[in-house]
């Protein structure tokens, strides 16, 4: 008997190409399409309960065992540090890691850097940002906010930001230059490890059929 799949899927960015990429594979995704608010939808058709999220928490309901598989950026893996399997690179949602500071604080930022001064650095992804800066010996304080981490700088509670971008525009728009990167994300599929073993058959076919419409 087929199992039924509950596969968590990001709001926000990802949402989108996440639909795609289901559509694409032969799902139903007009449930999806005209959900309104719904954020538990069921899909008779394919056996499936979406689950819409805020993507951070995709990794934890994932790891819990609320959903079976689930779409979740690389940086929130990353970030959540998630005991869960990590099954299929979806190779959309492309952005990137980063640190930036205002154009006219780069030398002020040098120097902390140079005298091992304290460094104050606003982001969304404390634990990346905490374990970054131990490994590079710097001493940093992490100011987690939760969105608009570019205006951290601006009203000058901190010097630099660890955040996403993609296209740059955001950061010229507030005069700041990228510094280095962390890494580049993309949408990831995660999987349960009890959910796994005991739904292998309808998740292995559920990747399969993904894997046949990435690019």
């Amino acid at each position: 008997m087929k199992k039924e799949l509950k596969v968590a899927i990001p709001k926000g960015y990802l949402f989108e190409p996440c639909l795609e990429i289901l559509k694409k594979a032969g799902y139903d995704t007009d449930p999806l399409a005209g959900r309104d608010r719904k954020l538990i939808i069921y899909s008779e058709k394919d056996s499936m309960q979406y689950i819409i999220s805020r993507p951070m928490d995709v990794p934890v309901y994932v790891d819990y065992g609320a959903c079976d598989v689930g779409f979740s950026g690389k940086d929130d893996l990353v970030e959540k540090e998630s005991n869960v399997y990590e099954l299929l690179d979806l190779k959309c949602g492309k952005c990137r890691l980063i640190l930036a500071t205002l154009k006219n604080g780069i030398e002020k930022v040098k120097a902390h850097y140079k005298h091992f001064g304290s460094i104050k650095v606003a982001t969304s992804y404390p634990n990346i940002a905490r374990k970054y800066f131990d490994q590079k010996g710097i001493q940093a304080e992490i100011i987690k906010l939760y969105g608009s981490v570019e205006l951290a700088p601006v009203l000058g509670i901190a010097d630099e930001i660890l955040d996403l971008t993609s296209t740059g525009k955001t950061l010229k728009e507030h005069d700041l230059v990228e510094m280095e990167e962390i890494f580049v994300s993309t949408a990831r599929v995660i999987a349960n490890i009890t959910s796994y073993r005991i739904k292998y058959d309808e998740i292995s076919r559920f990747i399969k059929k993904l894997k046949k419409v990435i690019k």
